[in-house]
């Protein structure tokens, strides 16, 4: 059986990202910040599905927990880590306005987590077939596309994230291990608000077609929940 590995997926593009996995069979180990307050999660497990659903208690900034979650599953070989957990800080905030200590907090959860979820759980991805890190980002992290200014602390820490993931594509590759940086979309969760254009649902359906048919010239890449190509 397949196993995926998601980050935040007690709710929005984490939580469709499980059931889509789970209907298709594959194991999925889903980390929560709070193990207490995702039922929704819980309530996958009772709905048939032919997978199989592991929950685990990880905040992804608790760099101790997640080494010890690591090592519990240290036998465990992992096909795909999608890091979705992410933040996105004070809205509003343009120049002049930067909150720093709100600037530092999602600068570590959207760039430095990721790394060093890399980094645990890049020994469970060698035991894998598919061998692919994933990391959801932000087409307003690229530099091309930024032509409205504001939005400092987002932006940079998703730029930022880019860059972590092009590093690891030099790193890993070498050892079978793809990384990607994906785009969902403008989604309809908690985040994107309601006037967003699509749903989680639509958002996990691209973002899973795109990792089955990930190749090795594309780690490295920036890539949109449709399969197009976004300039850094």
């Amino acid at each position: 059986m397949a196993c995926v590995f998601i980050t935040g997926a007690n709710r929005g593009i984490g939580l469709a990202l499980a059931k889509l996995y789970l209907d298709c069979g594959w194991h999925v180990l889903a980390t929560v910040r709070d193990i207490n307050s995702s039922k929704a999660l819980h309530d996958l497990a009772g709905e048939g599905s032919s997978g199989l659903l592991d929950i685990h208690q990880l905040d992804v900034t608790d760099y101790a927990q997640l080494d010890d979650l690591a090592k519990q599953l240290c036998e465990q070989a992992i096909d795909v880590v999608i890091n979705n957990a992410g933040l996105y800080g004070p809205k509003g905030y343009g120049f002049g306005h930067c909150d720093v200590e709100a600037w530092r907090r999602v600068m570590e959860v959207n760039a430095i987590a990721p790394a060093k979820l890399a980094e645990a759980f890049y020994p469970h991805l060698l035991l894998g077939q598919s061998k692919i890190f994933a990391a959801l980002s932000s087409r307003v992290g690229s530099h091309t596309e930024n032509t409205k200014g504001g939005g400092y602390i987002y932006r940079s820490s998703k730029a930022a994230l880019n860059s972590v993931v092009k590093s690891l594509s030099n790193d890993l590759l070498p050892h079978g291990i793809k990384t990607v940086a994906l785009h969902p979309g403008w989604v309809k969760t908690e985040m994107g608000g309601p006037n967003a254009l699509i749903t989680p649902q639509e958002s996990a359906l691209g973002l899973k077609r795109v990792l089955d048919e990930l190749q090795d010239e594309q780690s490295g890449s920036f890539l949109s929940y449709d399969g197009s190509k976004i300039p850094w």
